[in-house]
């Protein structure tokens, strides 16, 4: 799935492990996340959307595959 977290957290300058600690999740899972290589679970999904103070679909689309 393609996401902005990247951008978003990069926006705030925050670290993957600064994001990692608000998420309550390792940085390795944001780090996974945010290459596309790992799907967050829709409750994660939610977390990270109310962090950034965005709605989910301003965060994550869907891929082409």
């Amino acid at each position: 799935m393609n996401n902005r977290l990247k951008v978003l957290r990069a926006e705030r300058d925050w670290s993957q492990q600064d994001l990692a600690d608000r998420l309550g999740v390792s940085r390795q899972s944001v780090n996974a996340i945010e290459k596309g290589r790992y799907d967050p679970s829709l409750p994660l999904a939610f977390r990270i959307a109310a962090i950034f103070e965005k709605p989910i679909e301003d965060i994550f689309e869907p891929g082409l595959e």
